[in-house]
């Protein structure tokens, strides 16, 4: 299972677009809040989220995401489960996914150091550890990936996608959605 972790002010074109691509490979995808059934994303749109941060478990899992948005990531920032849950899942061998700000985060909890990142434009400062790679729509360095923004969802999407199932599923979505 896939887990994209979502609070108030998610970016959804970075949470959205990536659990599309990913369902459409046929991997298990959940949409996870911090709490509650829906949560609000940057630009009011509401979405139903499949479970709830509590309810995630990582011996099913496959990968933690986290989108970005200024608030969104700034409200996952001050959640200390999710920096206890990236930080498990990290040490576990599981990839972590991470676009726009929320790389900031990855740098923050110390999960950067050595690797190649990107991040939205203007917060590398932010990525603790890393070495930058803005000219980059996302970047893949072993189990850690990263994109610059929402304009980069698509090819983000596409890299996780790529991970988990391999490059011929990534192209085979790649051409169904004519991207």
């Amino acid at each position: 299972m896939v887990y994209i972790l979502l609070a108030p002010g998610f970016e959804e074109a970075e949470a959205l677009v990536p659990a599309d691509l990913l369902r459409r490979a046929g991997i298990k995808t959940a949409l996870v809040s911090l709490n509650g059934e829906t949560v609000t994303g940057s630009h009011n749109i509401t979405v139903s989220a499949d479970m709830t941060l509590d309810k995630v478990d990582l011996s099913n899992g496959e990968m933690v995401v986290l989108p970005g948005g200024g608030v969104g990531v700034q409200n996952l920032g001050l959640e200390p489960a999710v920096a206890a849950l990236v930080r498990q899942a990290a040490a576990s061998g599981l990839p972590v996914a991470a676009i726009c700000a929320a790389p900031t985060l990855l740098g923050e909890w110390g999960l950067l150091e050595g690797k190649q990142a990107v991040c939205y434009p203007g917060m590398e400062g932010q990525l603790t550890g890393a070495q930058t790679r803005m000219e980059q729509r996302f970047v893949a360095d072993g189990k850690i990936i990263t994109g610059r923004a929402a304009g980069s969802a698509f090819d983000f999407g596409l890299a996780l996608v790529e991970a988990l199932a391999g490059l011929d599923e990534a192209e085979k979505v790649r051409h169904a959605i004519h991207y």
